[in-house]
């Protein structure tokens, strides 16, 4: 399974992609009701409460992808296949699929959504809501054509009633716990979250994103202003992002929500600590501002007095051994109610500048909204300046494609009296990228009855859907194909653009604005057509996925409503933070740098570190070097014709709707037909073009390559002829340093027996001092080891016996030590033991008894006067004086 080919051969004439009953069964259209064109674009348009058909109309999500399971939504039915047996039944006709039996659902389904555990399905109508427990693996072995399944309808006296408002999306919260949060807007503004684990009827929370209608007032919005097309989950780090979300209106109106956390959810540890750090720099540097101000920030205060309270109440959730830095682990929390107000409402956002309208489009409503938030949470160092970016992608019926930088983050604020601020939050427009929708329809002539066929963009309703491997790749798909949207270049270049105007020590609005005029743009890149020239009609896509398993293929799976599945197979490509080095020093093991060829090539083993020091390498000598190559520098860039990085063809496929006419063997030619035909001849004209100068280009680097190869291997061979003659004169050479050691060994011999005769003739005999010294080391050597074995007065005798007496004496010394520290703790309890009333009762005795003694001596001393008798100093006043002499 590791090419295009064999996906398209293994779910070719697959019999889970048969039409359902609602499409073939007897009363009705067959194939070309599910065509968008001018006769069907009613059924597109209006939405009947009581008569869902099965029009792919609205919001659409028909495929999902469980392991290696693949799960298709046809009318209203749910079919599951295993992909892996159907591997194994390869050209041959025991393909099957298994229908899942579920009571509770009879409604058209329109949206099939996996939670993230993979063991439940929501499934939508336009009015309905169920939630679907899928099987076991094994499922497939099964005799039976059916599987029992558990469902349960969701919220029916919200979304069963005749007057349910049409539901716009739903989707799984990712920090619901245990994967049971469902979420359901409703195109009323209502966002409705349930736990099926606790109850599947009522809502645990409803957040409303329409203000409601004073019945007093005039009201001069727009009903495209008070009607939600879909929502988004906001994304970050230590922020309030993951507890924010966004809706926008089909006006293109986007609000926000904050903060929102499920009622049962599993937080990460972690990041509630970064909220708390975040939340208290906040105050901290609004108490910095307000150091040299004399008006008060009331309002900022009361909000973030607000924040801490509300992060305090999270952190008294956290259990032990969750404190920073431990590792991060989901933690069970439930939204905190020390804030009894409500979250407000934060919107409509302003846009800046204002998006402008593509050409020859009136506008369209706006469909879906994403949220994309960009970082390396891998390596510390890899965090640049797209750390905290936040991106906004909105889509439009008209194929218009709006892409805002979320500069200024949303906070949490809640409903109060007094109103911090009126002023609205802003997102930076940066782009509005063109799908081609209207151009295509624009190029191709009116109907028969005269209508223009942009009118078809009335039933278009393109949806976001992510990678889920590759955050910055998103895939939109809509009633005319399906596009892919790809934010590396874009990332990249601007994270080089906010570098080198960091750098720039005088950086200005000027610079800043000059360095983002030459950011690169998003790629677009078509994937699939299903618009048919000829028949003035498109086969819309109702289903997109693309797995994540180990045992599936890197591929793309499109489902369009004529059940044709169209696959296209995915290269990985390293993940790489959008901080990069700068463009002169390039890294020769970036992907960027290589061709795509040689990424699937092995790697060569890298070379063994070199034990030399880098410090003591000889530097290059002055001049010229001494071999210049014929390459550049730089590393040489494929030609994009022919570099697709991400697998995708250059041109898009076709994936039309069944002709009638070509079916019974007829073909009328047009001039619709014949314009078509000449746009895709001069396109493929140029992309011939395109690919034989790369080819030239390609042809003269193999073959500079080849020359610089040629040299080098000679360079090399010179090299090793100069090798070996100074292998050859260094043989010489070791043999004449051989003779020379032999001789100096022999000439330092004969030193040594020289020496020793001069010595024996100058002084036969010990000198006088000589004699000293021998007879000075004998006594001291008497006088230490001692004249005998048995000697007492020696110094090793006597540190012998020191040692025995200290032995002896130490156990009885730490005896004495440890009852002397017992006596003192003992006695320090005791005053410890002493209270309060007590001390100062014995203290206020202390001072009677003092007072009567002293009147005591005052008296003896009199009487002793009048009898005159000499009497001593009293006690008192002898320690008075000897505490005065001591303190002088």
């Amino acid at each position: 399974m590791s090419g295009e080919e064999d996906w398209e051969e293994l779910l070719q004439n697959h019999p889970v992609f048969a039409f359902p009953k609602s499409v073939i069964g007897p009363g009705r259209n067959g194939e070309q009701s599910l065509s968008l064109s001018l006769s069907s674009l009613p059924d597109f348009v209006n939405t009947d409460p009581i008569d869902d058909k099965p029009t792919p109309s609205g919001r659409r999500q028909a495929v999902a992808i469980k392991d290696a399971d693949l799960i298709v939504a046809a009318g209203s039915e749910i079919r599951i296949t295993s992909l892996g047996d159907s591997k194994g039944a390869r050209g041959s006709t025991q393909k099957a699929y298994k229908v899942l039996h579920t009571p509770n659902v009879q409604f058209e389904i329109h949206q099939i959504v996996l939670n993230p555990n993979g063991k439940l399905l929501a499934v939508a109508g336009a009015f309905q809501v169920a939630v679907i427990v899928l099987p076991r693996t094994g499922f497939n072995k099964l005799v039976t054509a059916t599987v029992d399944c558990k469902s349960i309808q969701i919220g029916q006296y919200y979304h069963a009633a005749d007057s349910s408002a049409p539901v716009a999306k739903v989707d799984w919260h990712p920090w619901g716990q245990g994967g049971s949060t469902l979420l359901v807007m409703t195109v009323d503004g209502k966002l409705r979250e349930y736990d099926i684990s606790t109850d599947a009827d009522e809502p645990q929370q409803t957040l409303s994103f329409v203000s409601e209608k004073k019945k007093s007032s005039f009201d001069a919005e727009d009903a495209s202003e008070r009607e939600v097309a879909s929502f988004a989950l906001g994304k970050g780090k230590a922020d309030w992002g993951p507890l924010t979300v966004y809706a926008t209106m089909r006006s293109g109106d986007i609000y926000a929500i904050c903060p929102y956390m499920p009622q049962n959810a599993s937080v990460p540890s972690t990041y509630v600590h970064a909220l708390e750090c975040y939340v208290a720099a906040k105050q901290e540097f609004l108490s910095a501002s307000r150091r040299g101000e004399t008006v008060s920030s009331d309002g900022l205060t009361t909000l973030y007095d607000y924040q801490r309270k509300y992060v305090h109440a999270l952190l008294k959730q956290l259990p032990p051994g969750t404190a920073w830095p431990a590792t991060t682990r989901l933690v069970p929390m439930r939204p905190p109610t020390t804030i009894k107000n409500t979250p407000a409402r934060q919107g409509p956002f302003l846009l800046q500048p204002s998006p402008p309208n593509l050409a020859g489009s009136d506008g369209g409503d706006a469909t879906d909204i994403v949220y994309l938030s960009f970082g390396d949470d891998a390596a510390e160092e890899s965090e640049g300046e797209t750390e905290r970016l936040g991106l906004v992608l909105v889509s439009f019926q008209d194929g218009k494609v709006d892409l805002y930088l979320d500069v200024e983050k949303v906070e949490a604020r809640w409903q109060t009296k007094q109103q911090t601020s009126n002023e609205l939050p802003m997102l930076a427009t940066y782009e509005s990228i063109d799908l081609g929708i209207v151009s295509t329809l624009k190029s191709a002539s009116t109907s028969q009855r005269g209508q223009s066929l942009l009118e078809l963009v009335q039933g278009n309703h393109p949806v976001f859907l992510g990678d889920p491997i590759h955050d910055d790749t998103i895939y939109i798909y809509h009633a005319f194909g399906l596009h892919v949207l790809q934010l590396e270049p874009l990332l990249r270049s601007l994270a080089i653009a906010l570098r080198d105007t960091n750098e720039e020590s005088n950086s200005n609005a000027g610079s800043l604005e000059a360095t983002l005029e030459r950011v690169a743009q998003t790629d677009v890149l078509p994937i699939l057509l299903t618009f048919s020239v000829e028949q003035q009609a498109s086969s819309p896509v109702v289903g997109v996925a693309v797995p994540n398993d180990v045992y599936l293929t890197y591929s793309i799976f499109i489902l369009t409503a004529a059940m044709r599945m169209s696959v296209f197979p995915l290269n990985l490509r390293p993940d790489s933070p959008y901080s990069p080095e700068k463009e002169q020093e390039p890294k020769p093991s970036s992907s960027q740098a290589l061709p795509s060829a040689l990424l699937a090539l092995p790697t060569p083993p890298a070379p063994p570190p070199s034990d030399i020091p880098l410090k003591t390498l000889p530097t290059p000598p002055e001049g010229p070097p001494a071999y210049v190559s014929l390459l550049e520098k730089e590393s040489f860039k494929v030609p994009p014709v022919i570099a697709r990085p991400s697998g995708l063809p250059g041109n898009p496929r076709l994936s039309l709707p069944n002709n009638p006419s070509i079916t019974k063997g007829e073909f009328m030619l047009t001039p619709d037909t014949l314009r078509y035909l000449g746009t895709i001849v001069e396109h493929f004209s140029a992309q011939i073009r395109d690919v034989q100068l790369a080819h030239r280009t390609v042809e003269t680097r193999a073959s500079l390559q080849e020359q610089e190869f040629k040299r080098q291997r000679e360079k090399v061979a010179a090299l090793l002829e100069r090798a070996r003659a100074l292998g050859s004169a260094g043989q010489s050479h070791a043999e004449r340093i051989v003779r020379v050691q032999e001789a100096q060994r022999a000439l330092l011999v004969r030193l040594d027996r020289t020496l020793q005769g001069l010595m024996a003739r100058a002084s036969p005999e010990l000198s006088e001092n000589e004699t000293k010294w021998f007879e000075e080391l004998r006594r001291m050597k008497a006088e230490v080891v001692g004249a005998g074995k048995y000697d007492d007065s020696s110094l090793v005798a006597r540190a012998r016996l020191l040692r025995r007496e200290a032995d002896r004496l130490l156990p009885h010394l730490k005896e004495l030590r440890e009852k002397e520290e017992a006596r003192k703790r003992n006695m320090a309890e005791g005053r410890e033991a002493l209270g309060l009333s007590q001390a100062f009762e014995l203290g206020k005795r202390s001072t009677e008894e003092r007072t009567r003694i002293g009147l005591m001596e005052a008296e003896i001393l009199r009487v002793a006067n009048i009898l005159d008798v000499t009497l001593g100093r009293p006690p008192s006043l002898k320690m008075q004086n000897e505490e005065a002499k001591k303190e002088k």
